[in-house]
């Protein structure tokens, strides 16, 4: 600050020497000067006012330097009067001073009248397009966004960038891969904040085989990478259930790791249920002299309520705050009531939410219904229930988890009478929906699906499998079956589950002995994750599961949940 100050002392200066009235570059000087924080906006409105009583035109340089201070809501009604000025001076088809007019509008938050002065502009330039595009995704807009984007006349590696990025951000996950192939298909090189974009694409589909080609691309390229692409690629290969590939990519960073790339990879060992890992590794940060932040203990808050360990997520909990200083947050909460819930601690999970400084929300109260449901506290659940749904009548999840209890009791009016309910207040239960790469291709599969071109292939091979299952020794567990049919028709509607579709149609593309990695929308039921355990003894393959919870990995009739989750 001190040198900024000096040099606009130094500018103020030169406005008192021989020249009584100093060139527009001296004008422009100053107010690119004053025009930096901290400084007020009005700060340099008040120099270019003094420029324009002194007789001194402006220049197209003059404006963007002033706009550079135009940066909240309360500066918009001065912006207006700044943009007339560039009217009555005639630099409106200045093409620097038209991007920057369009910039300023958006800093001040009116999209409105930044799309007005882009679409004043006849020929706008390739800054324009990328500022109104960008301006249009940050405001949720995204199919306006998509439709200026493919209206460009020419895009360069920020269109792409920022187009790829918003399809991620819309969770358009496979919207945002093949717009970076159409934009190596075009010839545009992408940067590190493209394959990053990508990358968090990849982790979204859990689609190992993207993100290991563009893995590969990265190195080929010679990009180098940093701890931010690192941190990409570790929360890629974590979400695709790719551990150990994680793993070399953190150890890769050596001592370049900040505390967010510890954090995503102790987050990573969370979801794979390493939660003893997820322990070691934290202690192994502090011993290296990093300060934990509030991601890093929710990372590994969830690798305990993962690995159900009670004590340590207590003794943990209990640190973030008295050690370390950092006020839990409801997320960390919902950590502490899940963590309780699931380890059939409903009361001390109560004691909890009664506790919390702050009122719950749709987090604590799904995790106190999850954690209810599991153990069959059907008193806690409808209470639960009726939380949810004054904060979302339209959650599915909430109603559908209350069917589950009550089809496990055989209370099928009760079923019934939810499903009653739903349909009267238009709630749909979102469908079971289960992805598969093969072969660098993404397959979805939802339950009872019949659209594949393969499907005739498919369910021969699901009729295989479920033979093979039986002969040794599987029966369908009907218990969470939300229809009143006879085990029969149960069996058949757990049979046709989206993630079973998808490992018969992995197993008819793959070679035996293949690994098959799917993802899940829901929680896997209680079916199909035992069904699974003998899948993987019976026909010898290793069935890697990302559920909306956590991972399931299993191997030789076993889950690294320990039927936890």
């Amino acid at each position: 600050m001190r040198a900024v100050t000096k040099l606009v002392s130094s500018v103020h200066a030169s406005l008192h020497l021989s020249h009584p009235t100093p060139d527009c570059f001296i004008w422009n000087s100053l107010i690119h000067l004053h025009s930096r924080p901290p400084a007020h906006p009005l700060s340099a409105v008040s120099v270019y006012n003094r420029m324009r009583l002194h007789g001194v035109n402006p220049d197209f340089y003059t404006f963007p330097f002033l706009f550079l201070s135009f940066n909240s809501p309360s500066s918009f009604l001065c912006g207006q009067s700044i943009h007339a000025h560039i009217l009555l001076c005639g630099f409106a088809s200045e093409r620097f001073v038209q991007t920057s007019l369009i910039n300023m509008y958006l800093n001040c938050g009116c999209l409105k009248s930044a799309q007005e002065a882009f679409d004043e502009i006849p020929f706008p330039d390739l800054p324009s397009w990328n500022s109104i595009v960008s301006a249009n995704l940050k405001m949720g807009l995204f199919v306006t966004a998509k439709q200026l984007f493919d209206k460009m006349p020419d895009r360069n590696v920020v269109s792409w960038s920022c187009m790829i990025d918003g399809c991620v951000k819309f969770g358009k996950y496979k919207e945002a891969l093949e717009m970076f192939r159409n934009m190596l298909t075009a010839e545009v090189k992408p940067n590190a904040y493209t394959m990053s974009a990508v990358l968090s694409a990849c982790g979204r589909l859990g689609a190992l085989e993207h993100g290991k080609w563009a893995h590969a691309y990265i190195d080929r390229c010679g990009m180098g990478v940093d701890v931010i692409l690192g941190t990409s690629l570790i929360d890629m290969y974590a979400k695709c259930g790719s551990i150990e590939r994680a793993i070399q990519v953190f150890n890769g960073l050596r001592d370049h790791k900040d505390v967010l790339a510890w954090s995503v990879m102790i987050s990573g060992l969370g979801m794979q249920g390493l939660g003893v890992e997820c322990i070691d590794m934290f202690e192994e940060m502090q011993g290296r002299g990093l300060r934990p932040n509030s991601i890093t203990f929710l990372g590994l808050l969830c690798g305990c309520v993962h690995s159900g360990l009670v004590m340590e997520g207590e003794y943990y909990f209990k640190r973030m705050s008295e050690e370390f200083g950092i006020t839990p947050s409801i997320e960390h909460y919902g950590c502490l009531v899940d963590l309780y819930g699931r380890a059939g601690l409903i009361d001390v999970a109560w004691q909890v939410v009664k506790s919390m400084p702050m009122k719950p929300d749709v987090l604590i109260w799904g995790a106190l219904l999850s954690g209810s449901r599991m153990h069959g506290d059907i008193e806690t659940c409808e209470f639960s229930l009726k939380q949810l749904i004054a904060l979302d009548p339209m959650n599915s999840g909430a109603y559908v988890l209350l069917s589950n209890v009550y089809a496990k009791l055989g209370l099928w009016e009760d079923v019934k009478y939810v499903r009653n309910v739903m349909e009267t207040k238009g709630v749909k239960k979102e469908p079971g929906c289960s992805l598969v790469e093969v072969d660098g291709v993404l397959h979805e599969f939802f339950v009872g699906d019949k659209s594949h071109p393969q499907t005739v292939e498919i369910y021969l091979m699901l009729e295989e499998i479920m033979k093979r299952l039986k002969l040794a020794g599987y029966s369908g567990n009907t218990g969470e079956v939300l229809l009143d049919l006879d085990d029969e028709g149960k069996e058949i509607t757990l049979s046709l589950h989206s993630e079973k579709l998808a490992i018969a149609f992995s197993f008819i593309k793959t070679r035996p002995g293949t690994p098959v990695r799917i993802i899940k929308n829901l929680r896997v039921c209680l079916d199909c994750h035992f069904a699974i355990k003998m899948i993987s003894v019976v026909f010898h393959r290793e069935i890697v599961v990302r559920d909306c919870n956590r991972f399931h990995h299993f191997k030789n009739g076993l889950c690294s949940c320990n039927d936890y989750w």
